[in-house]
């Protein structure tokens, strides 16, 4: 790629950073940084479901190189070399829509970039002036380094032509990077309401039973969202056309091995021959049946939480998403796989990510005596 495409590249990237940095930067509330850090968990919120939009479509190979398409900086400049890849396959990978969407994925990713390397800069010239706690530059610096891993598996889903093992590392890190944004921005409102005298930091308790749902929560659900990804990257979403039964039995057939070895092409087996439909089968029938055990220990812990003021609200909110979540699950079986559905159910698991978070964040860090004497039960 030229170097003129690549500047062209970077100035965008600016250019889709320069509006949330303009909001943050005329908003009224006094507290920037916070404000910032939210505005990035928005917008990586926004950036997985789209992202799931651009899997879903079948947009990941829209432009079949990285950074650029066909080496231009957008697909105005390329436009002789995608309609000529169009007319040869009508239906893609490389049509002008589908470029389009895998562009405007990228140019997202890479405003999120901006934004990040700026709450790791004001973190590091804030922590050098006033050595206060909520400008501790650890976490915003790890978030940096995090979001240039994740550009790197980016990248490769392109070159590796949408390899499931590197397209679901992918999808893991942008939950991840979601989560530590989440992380850093319940710490930035404890330190405001702290600041504030809204409350006075209770001392840590012992680890409760509250607090190890939580952390079970989160490792549960970062195992679903793994075999999910699994589920899309290898097209296997209709590989059982009925619920509760898979092709009317309660056991199908099913080629694990096949199914879950991880290095490998898109719809082949490591030895390059086709994947069986069994294998198919598989890789749904685990995810499907592991969602019980997701149900199970996200309800548990929101009717647990419950009880607590000052994680009640991020209860209710799992207990409603853990609901809306299974709704979708199903309806994709029953309706066919319709996209507005499936966008629906990716954005259910980010949200599911945003509440555990702040609900294990909230359990470590109590905002209130009410909270800190559940550590005791």
């Amino acid at each position: 790629m030229q170097f003129s495409s690549m500047v062209q590249l970077g100035l965008i990237g600016l250019l889709a950073a320069c509006l949330p940095l303009a909001m943050v930067w005329m908003s009224s509330d006094p507290n920037k940084y916070r404000k910032l850090v939210w505005v990035t968990v928005f917008l990586t919120f926004d950036l997985i479901v789209f992202g799931a939009f651009t899997r879903l479509t079948d947009s990941g190979l829209g432009c079949p190189d990285w950074p650029g398409c066909y080496g231009a900086a957008n697909p105005f400049l390329a436009h002789a070399e995608i309609v000529a890849a169009e007319t040869l396959m009508p239906t893609g990978p490389v049509t002008v829509v589908k470029a389009w969407i895998e562009m405007i994925h990228r140019y997202l990713a890479m405003g999120i970039g901006v934004l990040i390397v700026a709450l790791m800069g004001t973190a590091w010239v804030q922590w050098r002036k006033t050595r206060r706690a909520e400008f501790a530059p650890g976490l915003p610096t790890a978030l940096f380094v995090f979001v240039l891993i994740q550009g790197a598996f980016g990248a490769w889903t392109v070159t590796l032509k949408l390899q499931p093992v590197i397209v679901t590392i992918h999808l893991l890190l942008g939950m991840g990077l979601l989560s530590m944004l989440v992380w850093l921005g319940a710490r930035q409102n404890r330190a405001a309401a702290l600041a504030h005298g809204r409350f006075t930091a209770p001392a840590a308790g012992a680890p409760s039973m509250l607090g190890r749902l939580a952390l079970a929560a989160a490792v549960v659900l970062t195992i679903q969202i793994a075999l999910g990804g699994w589920v899309s990257t290898n097209y296997a979403t209709l590989a059982c056309a009925d619920f509760p039964l898979c092709n009317g039995k309660v056991v199908p057939e099913m080629d694990f091995e096949h199914g879950f070895t991880l290095w490998r092409e898109l719809g082949k087996t490591a030895a390059g021959h086709y994947l069986p439909f069994s294998a198919l089968t598989a890789i749904h029938w685990v995810h499907r049946n592991f969602a019980f055990v997701v149900l199970a220990v996200l309800g548990l812990a929101a009717w647990r939480a419950r009880a607590h003021p000052g994680v009640a609200r991020h209860a209710r909110g799992i207990a409603i998403v853990l609901a809306v979540q299974a709704a979708t699950g199903i309806a994709t079986v029953y309706l066919n796989f319709p996209l507005t559905i499936a966008v629906l159910h990716n954005a259910g698991a980010a949200l599911l990510v945003l509440m555990v978070t702040m609900l294990n964040y909230k359990i470590k860090y109590p905002s209130g005596p009410v909270l800190q004497a559940s550590h005791h039960q």
